[in-house]
Parts: structure tokens; sequence; C-alpha cells
């Protein structure tokens, strides 16, 4: 199998930068990192990470007790099952403090519940950002054809040309 060689500059190709292998890895680790989508992606997984505490505390301080109003009292974060013994506890914070393993399903409800109430949040996002651009679009005029078809030979030719350069047909 042949080995890949490569000049000694940097190939730029649509803004990006592709490295030669013979810099190693180390340079090839600083200039992804320096490339615009990973500062982009760090920013939003930073805005993520602030967001996902609201929606937490969101879901555990103002949700969840509406719906445990609503279904009698039930209090989600202690709905859980002891796997090993048949000891029973009146909280999840008794039954860890007791070292006893437990199936935590009422935390997995109240997880379910913090990732629809993300997830329609950012499909909000999104939609507005579509109608944003929609109305972009909508507001730039369409710009002047610049070129036209040639009806002999069906090239494309300048649109203010009177004979075609490629079958000097009258246009």
């Amino acid at each position: 199998m042949a080995k890949e060689t490569f000049s000694k500059k940097q190939i730029k190709d649509k803004g990006a930068v592709v490295m030669e292998k013979s810099k190693g890895f180390i340079a090839e680790f600083k200039a992804f990192l320096m490339r615009g989508n990973v500062i982009d992606l760090a920013v939003g997984i930073i805005i993520g990470a602030a967001f996902k505490a609201i929606v937490d505390s969101l879901v555990a301080n103002i949700i969840m007790p509406v719906i445990g109003l609503l279904t009698g009292g039930i209090d989600f974060t202690n709905l859980f099952v002891v796997l090993k013994g048949d000891q029973t506890f009146k909280t999840l914070a008794d039954a860890q403090a007791a070292g006893v393993p437990t199936l935590n399903y009422g935390l997995l409800i109240s997880a379910i519940i913090n990732f629809i109430i993300i997830g329609f949040v950012i499909f909000l996002i999104v939609k507005g950002m579509n109608k944003l651009a929609e109305k972009r679009k909508k507001g730039e005029p369409e710009a002047a054809p610049t070129t036209k078809e040639c009806p002999y030979c069906k090239s494309e030719i300048n649109i203010e040309a009177t004979k075609c350069p490629n079958c000097t047909s009258d246009v």
C-alpha cells in the first residue's frame, strides 16, 4: 500500500486548512481547535449547559410538584424499587444512605420530562429562526438573470449577446 505524501505547504480548501501528515498530531490538533466551527460548537455547549440548569430547575421546582399534586401527591424523586433484600425505605435518600441498590424510575420520569421540554424549546427556536430566514429571503429582490440559453445549440450565453459564440447563430 502506498504511503500518502503531502507538500510542505498547507492546502487551503473552502476556508478550511488541511494539515499535512508530517506536521504531527499536535499541529493537526491545534489547527482543528482554531477552526471557527469548533469555537461555535463550544459556545453552543456552554449555553446548552446553562439552559439545562434552567430547565432542570423548572422541572424540579415547578412542573413536577404540579404533576405530583394532580396525581395525588406523588413525589417522583422518591419512586424507586429496592433491588436487594426485603427492606423498605421511605425515601430514596434513606435507601442510598443504607447502601442498598435501587432502581430509580422516578428520576427517569423527571429526566424524560426534562428532555421533552428541552426538545420543545429547541423546536420553537429553530422554527423561529426558519421564519426569520424566510422573511429575509422574501425581502430580497430576485437578481436579474445574466445569461440566457441559445435556442439553436442550447448553450448558455450572455443575456446581451446577439450572436451565439458557440454556434455563431443570430440570437
